[in-house]
């Protein structure tokens, strides 16, 4: 277990549980929660208008202003279309910190090459849902023996 301070002195602590996710618990009540987005609507809309980007190419484009225009460059149609996936989280903040998202490396908790993959929400805080090997399900870049991961081809 490991314990952070944040600027406001509150305390959180920092838990590996039995599935290598952490347990981060503390006081959340003043805190900011962020959701991904979800763009199949918006890119649903956008290929029956005869629209030729990639599902990629759209998440990207659909962002992108244009200053001549004073508009989003494929308009206000498709960015008023995406949502947001309120039943997954991938930011939490509390108010003095620490801001931790989905993507983060947790090597400055004391969890070295664990990253964060999502967030469920606990009654005394969050789960940290890291990414873990597909093979034998261990996090931090950790493997047992017998993992695929593991073995070794030699070619004579």
């Amino acid at each position: 277990m490991t314990t952070y301070k944040n600027r406001h002195g509150d305390v959180y602590t920092f838990t590996k549980n039995e599935n290598h996710d952490i347990l981060w618990e503390g006081s959340f009540d003043y805190c900011r929660i962020g959701y991904p987005n979800d763009y199949t609507k918006a890119y649903n809309a956008y290929v029956s208008d005869g629209g030729k980007f990639s599902f990629n190419e759209f998440k990207d484009s659909v962002h992108e202003w244009d200053d001549d225009k004073r508009d989003y460059v494929l308009g206000v149609k498709y960015i008023s279309m995406v949502e947001s996936l309120r039943n997954k989280i991938d930011m939490v903040d509390p108010s003095g910190g620490p801001y931790i998202s989905a993507g983060m490396s947790l090597s400055s908790f004391g969890f070295k090459n664990y990253v964060v993959k999502d967030f469920e929400y606990i009654d005394t805080g969050y789960k940290i849902i890291v990414e873990k090997c597909a093979y034998c399900h261990q996090a931090g870049a950790i493997h047992k023996m017998g993992c695929e991961t593991r073995k070794i081809q030699i070619n004579l």
